[in-house]
């Protein structure tokens, strides 16, 4: 089956867990910001050295690069039965640019899941996420907690730390960010209809099974 769609969501509501679960299952690449950054650079493509002149010199990324980088990833073959787009677009003009991209090449973005929960309960899982100094191992005090509480299981005398971004009023300001840039791609894609609104609390599999129903797999 073919299917090209991209996930939508706020910070810590599980898309990369659903989606790579999603991909995994049925042959399609998930595709991130962060891993289509990485691949670029480390490929040395001209997008890769634009994006690491920026980064090394402090800057975001802009839009003009983060289209180049989705049209040059989305085009591989194995992005040819379908793809999984997780942290793109973020914004309106991303979109569009996504769909005269997918115009081009004669093909379509199937769907848009979106994953919801509360904010409460986000900056609660949020904030309960922990990671090794050494290994860099995540944890989550409430839904994957050390053996102990405190230490990694992998190196029992090293304390467990919060970043900082998962300070609990850091994520409330990121849920901020995201309700005002990234939030009005709900309504883009509701009024193509292309929106499958699926609630993200529950476990994982149910979760899951939640969205593979909305997409009528």
């Amino acid at each position: 089956m073919t299917l090209r769609l991209v996930l939508l969501g706020p910070p810590g509501v599980g898309k990369g867990t659903q989606g790579r679960r999603l991909a995994t299952e049925h042959g399609w690449p998930l595709i991130s910001t962060g891993e289509m950054l990485r691949e670029a650079v480390a490929r040395r493509t001209p997008l890769g050295v634009e994006a690491q002149r920026l980064m090394d010199a402090g800057q975001l990324v802009g839009d003009d690069v983060m289209i180049g980088l989705v049209k040059e990833r989305t085009g591989q073959s194995d992005a040819e039965a379908g793809f999984v787009l997780d942290g793109f677009p973020r914004t309106v003009p991303q979109a569009d640019a996504l769909d005269a991209m997918m115009g081009e090449r004669g093909r379509t973005l199937d769907s848009a899941v979106s994953l919801t929960a509360p904010r409460d309960e986000l900056v609660r899982r949020m904030s309960a996420r922990r990671e090794c100094p050494v290994c860099k191992r995540a944890y989550n005090l409430v839904s994957w907690p050390p053996k102990d509480g405190v230490h990694c299981d992998d190196h029992p005398t090293v304390e467990l730390y919060q970043r900082a971004d998962d300070a609990p009023e850091t994520v409330v300001r990121r849920l901020e960010v995201y309700a005002r840039d990234t939030a009005p791609l709900m309504e883009y894609y509701r009024r193509r209809g292309r929106l499958r609104e699926v609630e993200g609390l529950g476990t994982m599999d149910a979760v899951y099974g939640s969205m593979i129903r909305a997409l009528g797999l």
